[in-house]
């Protein structure tokens, strides 16, 4: 194993700039103003380009180990085939990134950073870039002499770094087989699509296809997330556990328009709606209805979308409709969120004064880029994989071995820290996507010694991945590069880390 650990280190290392141009190209696509392209349902392009890397860079062993499902997610599966080991014994793990971003803002860049940086072309001008907004705009920024590590623009942190880690890491694997890298173990990559328009539809997608499919080396053990694990306050490469759940609550209230002159006419929705957000407001400032988890911490809701119908901005509206976030802890249930706020006292005053108002989750029926449309209710559940499990004692010890010694190498920067740093997202990931009922997995007849998490099941999913978690959406986003060796490496380790684990070798 010492070799093993000596080899994915070096390899990594010397794949870094590689690595790098491959990212750099991932979010130049495209560089044609405000383009869609590259965003959630418009990933076309980038998943092609992805695609065609792994080919390149010889990340499997054939055109036949990677593809695109229906869905729209690119994937691709790496194994020893001369292990000798039954597919029904081996060990299946799962990496998953997102290849989708946020809308690029391209032309706000340059508005607020006063050029020199490009939302999609990087750092074109060091000299024109304003520091001191840039320090403001970004959580964390590493001191200015460790700049010419970072790789900048829309994705590099959320999430395409850690994508085109999954590509360089099975690259890894597949070369150091005879190592024992891939020892016992099926791995299943996925660059998935959509996920920052529709929390987790890839893996939804994907978890529903092998529970179907009722084959062994389909059906996950671990998941891996690769998103950003970086913490502006606790330093670089978190192995993060956990996170809570979240749901769109929508709200839709309908009255009766009227001419602005005459508001007596109509009922207006607009000002009852906006009473029952302030009202949610409050309850949500004193803690009411919100649940509290030692690990996964405090649930959360506040006004984030709206729109009105209305025939002119002089009239009464007719239709308001507005959506909470509602960040869900552990033990917090979906249906009583709805409730809480269609008991809301300002709901009860606009159905009095003779308004329609109806609270739900809405259903997501945006068609993804290869035209599939999954119709979930927007309502994706929290996971939380335990600190005992020997899944994460695996992802320490390969820590330990991979990336703390980079770090004691000086390899890694400022940042990151010898120890591993064991946390949870605040933000949501596709891992909400990977929880399934208990009753679908019955009904296939699989019986799999997974977590239960209320009345969900997931296999251990826990993550690691380059990048800071304040600075994804920002404008001046920006990995660091050095953390892409560092995760390049402890995916290349783990999977044979996991197998003597499961030995007791």
């Amino acid at each position: 194993m010492e070799k093993l650990q000596d080899r994915v280190r070096s390899l990594a290392v010397e794949y870094l700039p590689e690595a790098v141009a491959t990212l750099r190209e991932a979010v130049r696509i495209p560089v044609d103003g405000e383009s869609s392209s590259g965003t959630s349902n418009h990933e076309g392009p980038r998943v092609d380009y992805l695609r065609q890397r792994l080919l390149d860079i010889g990340a499997v062993d054939t055109a036949e180990d990677l593809g695109v499902d229906e869905y729209g997610n690119l994937w691709w599966k790496v194994e020893d085939r001369e292990d000798g080991i039954p597919p029904g014994e081996r060990l299946v793990v799962y990496l998953d990134g997102h290849c989708d971003t946020v809308a690029p803002l391209r032309s706000r860049w340059h508005e607020v950073l006063g050029g020199g940086i490009d939302a999609h072309l990087g750092l074109t001008d060091a000299s024109r870039v304003d520091r001191q907004v840039l320090r403001e705009e970004l959580g964390y920024l590493p001191p200015e002499e460790e700049w010419s590590h970072l790789v900048w623009g829309r994705g590099t942190a959320d999430q395409l770094a850690g994508v085109v880690c999954q590509m360089f890491a099975t690259r890894i694997l597949r070369e150091l087989e005879d190592l024992g890298s891939l020892r016992g173990v099926t791995l299943w990559s996925y660059a998935t699509v959509a996920e920052e328009d529709n929390d987790g539809g890839g893996p939804m997608f994907y978890m529903r296809q092998a529970i179907e499919s009722r084959q062994p080396d389909r059906i996950p053990d671990v998941v891996i997330l690769t998103e950003p694990t970086g913490s502006a306050e606790h330093g670089a490469l978190g192995v993060y556990r956990g996170q809570r759940g979240r749901m769109q609550i929508e709200v839709e209230v309908v009255g009766k328009s009227s001419h602005g002159s005459m508001p007596g006419e109509g009922r207006n929705p607009l000002e009852h709606g906006a009473a029952i957000i302030a009202e949610a407001a409050a309850a949500h400032e004193r803690g009411e209805g919100m649940a509290t988890d030692a690990f996964l911490g405090p649930g959360s809701r506040t006004a984030s979308f709206a729109t009105l119908r209305t025939p002119s901005d002089c009239a009464v509206p007719e239709t308001f409709t507005f959506r909470l976030d509602r960040r869900l802890t552990a033990g917090e249930d979906p249906q009583q969120a709805l409730d809480d706020i269609a008991s809301l006292a300002a709901v009860g005053r606009a159905r009095e004064a003779g308004l329609e108002v109806e609270v739900r989750a809405p259903i997501y029926d945006q068609p993804t880029w290869k035209g599939f449309v999954l119709g979930n209710r927007q309502v994706y559940p929290g996971w939380s994989t335990p600190e005992s499990h020997p899944s994460i004692r695996a992802a320490l010890e390969t820590y330990k071995q991979t990336i703390t010694p980079m770090v004691e190498q000086g390899r890694l920067g400022s940042s990151a820290t010898g120890d591993p740093r064991v946390g949870r997202w605040v933000f949501s990931t596709d891992g909400v996507g990977v929880p399934v009922s208990t009753e679908l997995l019955e009904d296939h007849g699989l019986d799999k010694p997974w977590i239960e998490f209320g009345n969900m099941r997931h296999p251990a999913i826990f993550g690691i991945g380059p990048g800071v978690e304040e600075n994804t959406h920002k404008i001046g986003e920006c990995v660091d590069s050095r953390e892409m060796a560092a995760v390049m490496a402890f995916l290349g380790f783990y999977p044979a880390c996991l197998h003597r684990r499961r030995k007791g070798i």
